[in-house]
Formats: structure tokens, sequence, C-alpha cells
């Protein structure tokens, strides 16, 4: 089994990420560590920690590290193995490329959990400073600081709910309270691991 988990930026997929640990001892991935142990390894890979606030540079370094994050996914799943895989850089029109992967030898979308979580405008507008930026690096501390707005990150919550309605893939907005409304998605994450019988001993 596969659980991805997707969205924006402090959203809490990481500290979601360690939850699912815990509680289904499955290991996780972060993308974030991905990416800065591409980079370290090689500093002209392409892109820096800082490139997502340039230009096209968010989609640059999810478009490269697409390639290996699927080649990660599709060997899970061949050996049966459970992961959770967490981080921004997940696009739901790459994750959809799993349902065209699949054979008589390998069905990969049946086992893959992928769900994406963001912020509703009055949400961004009344916690952005308060709940948001005080709470990024509840696990992870990512070495740069974002200098993004809060229209910044209307915006990027904006896009992601479209992209997601675009493509069907499952999005949860948080608009009040935060811990109460994000129960709501471990409960669905539970509901769909029964439905689909998939945790691996």
């Amino acid at each position: 089994m596969i659980i991805l988990i997707g969205g924006v930026g402090y959203a809490g997929k990481t500290l979601m990420a360690q939850k699912l640990l815990e509680k289904y001892k499955m290991p996780y991935l972060s993308i974030d560590d991905l990416k800065m142990g591409i980079y370290r390894s090689d500093p002209d890979c392409g892109f820096t920690p800082e490139s997502d606030s340039e230009t096209g540079g968010f989609e640059l370094i999810a478009n490269k590290l697409w390639g290996i994050l699927k080649g990660i996914i599709m060997t899970s799943i061949e050996n049966k193995q459970n992961l959770i895989i967490e981080g921004a850089y997940l696009f739901p029109q790459k994750i959809n490329e799993f349902k065209e992967e699949d054979n008589k030898e390998n069905q990969y979308s049946p086992n893959i959990i992928s769900f994406y979580m963001g912020f509703s405008e009055n949400y961004v507008r009344e916690n952005f400073h308060s709940q948001v930026l005080a709470n990024r690096s509840a696990i992870q501390y990512r070495g740069y600081e974002d200098t993004g707005t809060v229209e910044d990150y209307i915006a990027e919550n904006a896009k992601q709910k479209k992209i997601c309605e675009d493509y069907g893939a499952k999005y949860f907005e948080i608009d009040g309270d935060y811990e109460e409304e994000i129960k709501k998605v471990y409960e669905w994450i539970d509901e769909e691991i029964n439905r689909k019988g998939l945790l691996h001993a």
C-alpha cells in the first residue's frame, strides 16, 4: 500500500505522515528530503532549495523528481511494501499515470491512496501568521524561510484546489478548527485502507 499526501506547503503533511507511521508502522519518505539529497549530492542538478520561489521553479522541481518518485512507488507496490510519501510536489495529473501503468502482472492504482490538503481563503486570512506560519516547522526544518505573502498563499491554495477538481483528486479544505477538521482526514484514510484491504503485513 502506498499513501500519497499532497497539498500546499505548511498544511501539516509531514506531521500527518509521522502520525501514520506511528499508527500503521509504515515508513515514510519526505519529498523535501529527496529534493535536498539530490541537490546536496549534485549542486548542478538544475534546481536549488530556493527555486520554488522563482517563476516556474516549483513545476521544474516537481517534474525532475517525478521519475524517481514514480519508480519508488511502482517498485514498492510490486514488492508488496507499505510506504507513505508526502510533499507538495505530488501532482494529481502525475498520479493519474498509474492507471495507465496497470497491467495483468501489476495493478498499481488500486494499491494507492492519495489525497491533498489545503486551506480556504477565510482560514488563511484569519490564521496565516498565528497558525500557518507559526506551525510551519512543527516536524521538519527546511533550512530556509518562505517570504510569500498572505495573497500568495491564498492563490496557492486556490490553484491546488482547482487542479484537484480538474483531475478528480480527493481534496480536504480546512476552513475552521484545524484539529477537528484534520480528524476527518485520518478517518477517511482508515476507511480507504479498510475498504481496499491494503495494509500488507
